[in-house]
């Protein structure tokens, strides 16, 4: 069994540079994967391993300077959800393309136990921050999807569509929290005054509220081997499509346009056949690499 820990902090990172070294050796010698951004507003990633290793790296975050309070969510994984330690210098955390936020002045917080008053009230919108294939195969009910295929859309989408939401709260939820800690400034930052946002994210809302009193419905789509969790953060029947990196339900793989490694029907007809080529090429060497016994990046 794997512990998985998502976790976010914004702080000041005046050199991060000089952080990302030593992150990455504590990591690799502890035996955690997956992937940790830093930039000089914080740190953002998913990582896994056994506990220890999990430990020692969270341990090795909190030493930082202004580090101290870093929080994130648990879950299990059966199988190893990453293949491999990917430790990055980013611009931002998490990017959204609006420069001078203060992370600081973002959305009041609500406790998942608080949500479903929340958003159950009339004179309150509630809007998924997530991109298109996320919300696709789950969401709070009733959330509008603004349809963004990248974070970087969602500034645009809110000026073109501000104006539906008249005087009426706003709510923001997205996997973790981190990037409604973004949305939820941007619209303070353009005049929207009652703003709120899912603490702990849609993450900690499935691990806390009990399912029959639950307002969400789906699957959450979450950017690792996984693919998606349900209540209790157990995971569902979704599988990906390596060719566009959807989520599938094991009905899809019925349908004619489903080739595994290369097509589904979400993306058949995205991509050339040069680019199916090269997919079937890379399934091959996926399961020649299976039959081996062997691991393969592209698996």
């Amino acid at each position: 069994m794997f512990t998985v820990a998502a976790l976010y902090h914004f702080a000041k990172v005046p050199d991060p540079s000089a952080v990302k070294g030593p992150l990455a050796e504590v990591a690799c010698k502890a035996g955690v994967k997956g992937s940790l951004l830093i930039a000089p507003e914080g740190i953002n990633g998913t990582i896994a391993g056994s506990r220890e290793g999990i430990d020692a790296v969270l341990a090795h975050i909190r030493a930082l300077p202004g580090f101290g309070a870093l929080e994130w969510k648990e879950s299990h994984a059966s199988e190893a959800p990453f293949n491999k330690l990917k430790v990055r210098l980013k611009k931002e955390i998490v990017t959204m393309g609006a420069p001078g936020l203060d992370p600081a002045s973002v959305g009041t917080h609500v406790d998942p136990a608080d949500w479903n008053e929340l958003i159950s009230a009339p004179d309150v919108a509630v809007i998924d921050t997530r991109n298109d294939y996320e919300v696709a195969i789950g969401t709070f009910e009733g959330a509008v999807d603004p349809a963004t295929e990248s974070f970087r859309d969602f500034p645009r989408w809110w000026e073109e569509n501000r104006g539906r939401f008249g005087n009426k709260r706003i709510a923001m939820f997205c996997t973790g929290g981190i990037r409604c800690e973004k949305s939820t400034a941007y619209l303070k930052s353009q005049g929207v005054e009652e703003v709120f946002h899912l603490k702990g994210g849609i993450l900690k809302y499935l691990e806390e509220v009990p399912q029959e009193e639950s307002l969400w419905r789906g699957g959450c789509f979450v950017f690792d081997e996984r693919v998606a969790v349900g209540h209790g953060l157990e995971e569902t029947e979704h599988f990906l499509c390596r060719a566009c990196r959807r989520a599938l339900l094991p009905a899809d793989r019925e349908r004619d346009e489903f080739e595994e490694g290369v097509s589904c029907h979400h993306c058949l007809h995205e991509h050339s056949d040069a680019d199916r080529a090269r997919f079937r090429e890379r399934q091959r060497q996926i399961e020649l690499a299976k039959a081996r016994g062997q691991s393969h990046l592209g698996g």
